[in-house]
C-alpha cells in the first residue's frame, strides 16, 4: 500500500503504548525513530520498550550499534527507508514511533543529507565544549543552519561545525519525493499532565537503576565525552537534574515539531478520533 503511520511527540507523551496498540490492531510493525535506542546497552535511559511491553509486535531500529560507534542520520534514514520496505513487502502496516525530529524528518521528508566523512580529530577538540561554545562556533561559520538546529543537542552541533568546515557551509537540506505516503500524529499532552509523567518516569528510571547503568557503560569503557553525547541522562545523572533536563528537552522538542502543519495533534485519550484518522488514511 506504500502507506506509513508516525507517531511522534514529546517525552513520556505516550507515544510508545500507542503505536502497540496501534500495531496489534492493524497487524503492524514498529520503526523507532529514536536517535539513543538505536544504541546498545542504553536501556533505563533512554526509555526503551521492555520485552514484555512489546506484546510480540516486532521493533525495528533498536539495539543495533554499539555505543562505542556512531550512526549517523544518513546511516538512519537508510535503514529505516530498507525496513519499511520490507515491512510493506510481508502485507504489514510500517508505524514510525519516536520523538528525535530529525530522524522522522530524514524518512518522511526523505531529504538529500550531505556526504562528508567524519573528522575525528575535530570531534574530539569539539567534543571538550559545551554545547553553548559549539553553537557560538557553528553560528560563526554558518549562521542559517544555526537557525535551525537544536542548540543544546552537542552531537548535532558538532557534525554540523564537522560539515561547515568541510564544504564551507552546511547545504541546504533537499527534500526529495517519497514513494511512501505518511500520516503524522502527534500526542498532546497538557502541561501540567506530561510534566507529571516525566516526573513518573524519572522516578521509574532512578528505581530500575540508570546510575549503575552508567556505571556499567563506564566499566565497558565508554568514555565521559561519549556519555555526555548521549544526553544528560547519562553524564553524572541525579533525579533532579535528570527531571529538569527532560522538561526542558520535551519543550525543546515541540518547539521543533511545531514547524510540520502535516502533523495532525491529538490528545491520546481519544483513541477513537485517532482510529477513524488512521482508517481513512489506509483505504
Amino acid at each position: 500500500m506504500n502507506k506509513v503511520i508516525v507517531i511522534l511527540g514529546p517525552t513520556a507523551s505516550g507515544k510508545t503504548n500507542l503505536a502497540i496498540k496501534l500495531a496489534l490492531e492493524l497487524g503492524g510493525e514498529i520503526i523507532s525513530a529514536d536517535s539513543r535506542q538505536i544504541y546498545k546497552y542504553l536501556d533505563i535511559g533512554t526509555g526503551k520498550v521492555k520485552e514484555e511491553e512489546k506484546k510480540g509486535i516486532i521493533h525495528h531500529g533498536i539495539d543495533i550499534v554499539d555505543p562505542k560507534k556512531n550512526f549517523s542520520v544518513i546511516q538512519y534514514q537508510k535503514y529505516a527507508l530498507k525496513k519499511i520496505k520490507e515491512i510493506i513487502k510481508k502485507g504489514k502496516v510500517p508505524i514510525i514511533c519516536g520523538g528525535t525530529g530529525f530522524y522522522i524528518d530524514a524518512i518522511t521528508r526523505n531529504f538529500i543529507l550531505p556526504e562528508v566523512k567524519p573528522n575525528l580529530k575535530l570531534r574530539k577538540e569539539l567534543s571538550k565544549n559545551t554545547p553553548e561554545k559549539n553553537f557560538e562556533i557553528l553560528k560563526s561559520l554558518d549562521s542559517d543552519r544555526a537557525k535551525n538546529i537544536d542548540s543544546k543537542n552537542n552531537v548535532r552541533l558538532i557534525r554540523a561545525i564537522e560539515i561547515a568546515k568541510a564544504l564551507g557551509k552546511v547545504p541546504r537540506i533537499l527534500d526529495q519525493k517519497s514513494k511512501y505516503k505518511f500520516l503524522k500524529i502527534g500526542l498532546k499532552v497538557e502541561k501540567e499532565k506530561l510534566e507529571k509523567n516525566i516526573n513518573k518516569r524519572v522516578k521509574q528510571m532512578f528505581k530500575e537503576g540508570l546510575e549503575e547503568e552508567v556505571e556499567n557503560l563506564k566499566k565497558m569503557g565508554i568514555k565521559e565525552s561519549r556519555l555526555k553525547d548521549f544526553g544528560f541522562e547519562y553524564y553524572n545523572p541525579t533525579l533532579e537534574s535528570v527531571i529538569s533536563e527532560s522538561k526542558k528537552y520535551a519543550k525543546r522538542q515541540m518547539t521543533y515539531f511545531k514547524k510540520d502543519k502535516n502533523i495532525n495533534w491529538i490528545e491520546s485519550k481519544n483513541y477513537k478520533e485517532i482510529k477513524a484518522l488512521i482508517s481513512s488514511f489506509l483505504l
